[in-house]
């Protein structure tokens, strides 16, 4: 494949000038040969290690380094290899020069080391797997390639959380739910595209950003993709799960509830039936006959009318407990998500509020759930808003494995149409002090399993991948996807140093560039101006039904989804107070809940999905609800149009003609998008509240 975005940020080596210095300066680094201290038969993460560095280097420096056992090297080279291979990387691995620091099994050591004979300098990259290898010479490259000066190198690095994985919302037909960009990489027309080039070429950019487990069909589980576990399909899927393999990357399946009925012919599906029981022990051991590594499986249960334990008097612990039976001998994982609510709400019940119902639903089943289940919580209590509270769920069950889940897809964010960099949103979530614990007890630390004795946890996330030439439809949307990964392995990076590094990887733009800066600049406002011209104060939701595109104020309304805004006369927003509402702020820890129950503690960003208030409330910055809703919404549209000039100023030979078409193209739509959102929702809240605007610009 040539088409310009399909390499993403791992291009052939756009700004190779700039960084030669950084591989001769002082000690000779010229990295004439690369140094194994294993033997590289067959094609695992190791090979695939050096393979990368060996493509890498010479696309850097015009030749192809030498590949040498290590008894061979000579000269400078990069000298790579796995604990008890090598006295050199045992001695890296047992620390770093300037103290040292424990290298884990996916963890990885890069050094400059000089050999005292001939003072000649070689990098050494030394991991205690194959992954950590491969996760180093991705790293490597990614110094290289962004100019960095290697002759101090001192790198130890292991990824903050175990499960690193992203889930694929893809059906067999080929199609992908909340996709845009594209049909689906796995599956055409109810085959499995076993031998795609383009699947192993995935593996190659997920391994990059330390990606270590991908989930590859939709957790909504139709007839069709319920088969995935049978004879009929499992060797295809076998045959993706070894191009994973040799990534460092371990394949899940979500799997359909009822499959004892579907696939078995059995009558039920309860849990507690010992024949279900066993039928899903035979059938999880006939999917590791074919996939030895199986990671497991994942689960969508009692949501959105999916079949679960609830139509046999059962709850979710019975259920994810009877699969996780059936993989325990394996290994093997059941993720199981909370995305569970009564989805046929009456709008006009307000004491019913489906943000409360994962907590409701799972809270009181903590304990009871087998080690190798992991319960898989949304970020927010809704629906991957552009604004939502942390789910009050996340930390508040000690005994139950938990992982996050965020959306790369940009379902309810512009959809990869408009561009909306969604790291800062996620380094939020990530910082979030949820108390469980006492002060401290952030998201990210749950995650990372360091506030409960988790046996498992981690961060999922839903993929924004799909068979456009770029991947993901929009070329600054791809910033999503590396900052996601990059963020996993280390959420210390800030939102703006990711996104450095993403446009110095992709378009091969110097940091001090003044594209550069335009780029960043457009990702790093694009989250609040979409926010800006969409969803006010956190009400959210105004959006098309189903489709989730465009503004649509009363669309969820009178929805049975349970997803309102409660506009009236006389103000807007949802009581959620336990003072007079649905009460839902008890669910978080008391520090928490107090801040939000009450007016003058509750973040503005946050007041309308915690309370309802007159249009004449006054937020912390002074303006009251109704004149924000109008400045907000007109500052939005205002942002779209500077990144327009903005861009249409960039130096014409810096970033290649068709990505700079399709970027600018894409953000006259966005502008479009926006004075839609405006005009709409200002001109709705205006005939609401009879208030007029206090600039008296021109609302409808």
């Amino acid at each position: 494949m040539t088409d310009i975005g399909y390499e993403a940020w791992l291009g052939s080596g756009r700004n190779a000038g700039s960084i030669g210095s950084g591989l001769d300066a002082g000690g000779g680094l010229r990295l004439e040969q690369i140094a194994v201290t294993a033997d590289l038969a067959g094609c695992g993460p190791l090979a695939r290690a050096v393979e990368e560095l060996a493509e890498g280097l010479e696309a850097l420096l015009g030749r192809r380094p030498e590949v040498v056992a290590e008894s061979r090297r000579s000269g400078s080279c990069v000298l790579i290899g796995t604990a008890r291979t090598s006295a050199v990387i045992d001695d890296v691995l047992s620390g770093s020069s300037s103290g040292g620091s424990i290298v884990g099994p996916e963890g990885y050591c890069i050094r400059v080391r000089k050999r005292s004979a001939s003072q000649q300098c070689c990098i050494v990259l030394a991991g205690m797997t194959e992954k950590g290898v491969l996760y180093g010479a991705f790293h490597l490259l990614r110094l290289l390639r962004t100019g960095h000066d290697l002759t101090a190198l001192d790198v130890t690095e292991n990824p903050a959380f175990a499960l690193r994985m992203i889930n694929h919302w893809d059906n067999m037909d080929g199609s992908i739910e909340r996709g845009y960009a594209g049909r689906s990489i796995f599956f055409r027309d109810g085959e499995v595209l076993a031998g795609s080039k383009r699947i192993t070429d995935y593996a190659r950019l997920m391994a990059s950003i330390g990606i270590n487990g991908i989930a590859v069909n939709n957790v909504n589980v139709h007839e069709l993709e319920t088969q995935l576990i049978t004879e009929r399909y499992l060797p295809q899927v076998a045959r993706i799960a070894d191009v994973f393999r040799s990534y460092g990357i371990t394949l899940y399946l979500s799997v359909n509830y009822a499959s004892p009925i579907q696939l078995g012919g059995l009558g039920t599906a309860d849990p507690l039936d010992e024949s279900v029981r066993s039928w899903w022990r035979d059938k999880i051991a006939d999917i590791y006959r074919y996939i030895p590594d199986f990671g497991g499986v994942v689960v969508k249960a009692d949501s959105e009318n999916r079949p679960g334990p609830f139509t046999y008097g059962r709850n979710h612990a019975d259920g994810a407990n009877m699969l996780a039976e059936a993989l325990e001998p394996f290994g093997g994982l059941v993720l199981w998500r909370c995305f569970v609510y009564n989805c046929h709400q009456d709008w006009r019940d307000r004491s019913t509020d489906r943000a409360k119902a994962a907590y409701d639903h799972f809270k009181p089943l903590d304990g009871r759930f087998k080690d190798n289940v992991i319960l898989q919580i949304k970020n927010g209590p809704m629906d991957f808003q552009v604004r939502e509270p942390v789910s009050p769920l996340i930390g508040a069950m000690e005994q139950t494995n938990q992982m996050v889940e965020f959306q790369i897809t940009q379902e309810y964010t512009g959809q990869q149409r408009d561009v909306c960099y969604l790291v800062p949103q996620w380094k939020e979530v990530l910082d979030f002090d949820t108390r469980c614990c006492g002060e401290g007890s952030t998201v990210r630390r749950i995650a990372a399993g360091e506030v409960h004795p988790y046996k498992h946890s981690g961060i999922t996330a839903v993929s924004s991948v799909g068979d456009d030439a770029n991947w993901t439809g929009h070329h600054l949307a791809a910033a999503n996807l590396y900052g996601y990964g990059r963020l996993l392995w280390n959420p210390g990076l800030s939102a703006e140093e990711i996104a450095l590094e993403w446009i110095g990887l992709t378009f091969g733009l110097k940091r001090e560039d003044s594209d550069a800066a335009v780029t960043h600049r457009i990702l790093l406002e694009s989250w609040p101006a979409y926010e800006q011209y969409t969803a006010p104060l956190g009400v959210g939701w105004m959006v098309s039904p189903h489709y989730h595109y465009g503004v649509d104020v009363d669309g969820y309304e009178y929805s049975k989804w349970g997803t309102y805004h409660f506009a009236d006369r006389d103000g807007i927003g949802v009581d959620r107070t336990q003072a007079t509402g649905t009460g839902y702020t008890a669910q978080y820890q008391p520090e928490v809940g107090e801040r939000y129950e009450h007016l003058d503690t509750c973040p503005d960003e946050l007041l309308l999905f915690f309370h309802h208030v007159p249009y004449t409330h006054v937020l912390k910055s002074g303006a009251t609800v109704i004149q924000h809703i109008y400045d907000t919404h007109f500052a939005g549209v205002e942002q779209v149009d500077k990144w327009i000039a903005e861009w249409k100023q960039l130096k014409a030979d810096r970033v290649d003609a068709d990505r700079y078409a399709h970027i600018l193209e894409r953000l006259q739509m966005q502008l479009e998008n926006a004075r839609q959102w405006r005009d709409v929702i200002n001109t709705y809240f205006y005939r609401k509240s009879g208030i007029p605007d206090a600039h008296g610009r021109v609302i409808y």
